[in-house]
C-alpha cells in the first residue's frame, strides 16, 4: 500500500433505527460509481456529537450482545499483569475502552480523525457533573461480571478511564508492531474504504500492533456499502462472515465469529471476532 498521509481509519461505529434509512440503506445512486479509497475522504468531517447522539444514549440490543460478549472473553483470557492495551478507531464510541480498564494499566485510543480525537479528549477530561452518564448503562452490563465489578461500582470506571486512557492521533496504516497486550477494533476495518484490500490491511495492522499471545476483540458490519453521519457520506466495504473470518488466516489463532443478532438495518448484518495474536 502507498503512503497513508492522508488516510483516516477511524468511522467505525453503528447507526441508529430512526437513521438507517440516512445511511446504511444507500440508494444505487447516492453511491459514487468507482471504488472509494481511504484517503478519498474527508474523516475531519465526522460528527462525534451526532454519531454518539445517534446510537449511546442508550443500550441496543445489538450492543448489548457484543459487551457481553466481550466482556466474558477478556474476563477469561489471562490478561498479563500490567499489560497495556489499544482501541483502534474509537471515534465516538467508549465501550471498547472500558473493556478494557481492569485488565491494564493503560489504554491508547488510536484515532485518525481530528473532530474525533477532540471530542475523546474532552470526554477523557470529563469528570463528576461533566461526564456523560450514557457510558454508566454500558458498565452496568460489564459490572454483571464479577471481574468488572472489582474495578468499583457507578462512576469508580470512570475514574479509571480518566487516569489510564491515552488519546493519540494515529493512522491504522501506520500502527506500531507488536507494542499492546489487549486490543479491540470496533466497526472500524469494514467502514474506512470501500476497497477489500484497505480492509484486509486494517485488520493485519490491528492484530500485528499486539503481542503474541494477546487477546482481542473485533466487530464488523456485514453487507454495508456506506453510511451517512448527519448529512455526510462515508464508504463501507460489503464483507461477509467468510471474508471477516478469512482476513485472521495466518496472524490470529482460536479465533472464533460471533453472530450479532440485530434488525437495524435491512441486509446488513453484524460479526463479532474473538482470538488471539499470532507470532509475528
Amino acid at each position: 500500500m502507498s503512503t497513508q498521509s492522508a488516510a483516516a481509519p477511524q468511522v467505525a461505529n453503528l447507526p441508529t433505527e430512526a437513521k438507517s434509512r440516512n445511511m446504511d440503506s444507500v440508494q444505487p445512486n447516492d453511491v459514487p460509481p468507482t471504488t472509494v479509497h481511504n484517503h478519498d475522504c474527508d474523516w475531519d468531517a465526522f460528527d462525534p456529537r451526532s454519531y454518539h447522539s445517534d446510537n449511546y444514549r442508550t443500550v441496543r440490543d445489538d450492543d448489548r450482545q457484543i459487551v457481553e460478549l466481550v466482556r466474558d472473553f477478556f474476563a477469561s483470557a489471562e490478561v498479563p499483569s500490567g499489560a497495556l492495551g489499544v482501541d483502534v478507531g474509537p471515534g465516538a464510541n467508549l465501550y471498547p475502552a472500558l473493556a478494557m480498564l481492569p485488565f491494564c494499566t493503560g489504554v491508547d485510543l488510536l484515532e485518525f480523525s481530528a473532530s474525533n480525537v477532540r471530542w475523546l479528549r474532552r470526554r477523557r477530561a470529563w469528570w463528576r457533573g461533566r461526564w456523560d452518564r450514557s457510558w454508566d448503562q454500558f458498565w452496568r452490563v460489564y459490572a454483571e461480571s464479577p471481574a468488572y465489578r472489582a474495578l468499583g461500582s457507578e462512576h469508580a470506571p470512570m475514574r479509571d478511564f480518566r487516569r489510564k486512557v491515552r488519546v493519540e492521533q494515529t493512522d491504522v496504516f501506520e500502527l506500531p508492531k507488536a507494542k499492546y497486550q489487549l486490543g479491540t477494533m470496533f466497526f472500524v476495518a469494514c467502514s474506512l474504504t470501500g476497497d477489500k484490500a484497505e480492509f484486509r490491511d486494517a485488520v493485519d495492522r490491528f492484530v500485528r500492533s499486539l503481542t503474541t499471545d494477546a487477546p482481542f476483540a473485533a466487530a464488523f458490519m456485514t453487507g454495508s456499502t456506506g453510511y451517512r453521519v448527519a448529512k455526510q457520506w462515508f464508504p463501507a466495504v460489503p464483507v461477509n462472515r467468510e471474508e471477516v473470518s478469512r482476513s485472521f488466516d495466518d496472524i490470529a489463532y482460536d479465533v472464533k465469529i460471533h453472530d450479532i443478532v440485530s434488525t437495524l438495518r435491512p441486509s446488513v448484518g453484524m460479526v463479532l471476532a474473538t482470538g488471539r495474536a499470532s507470532e509475528i
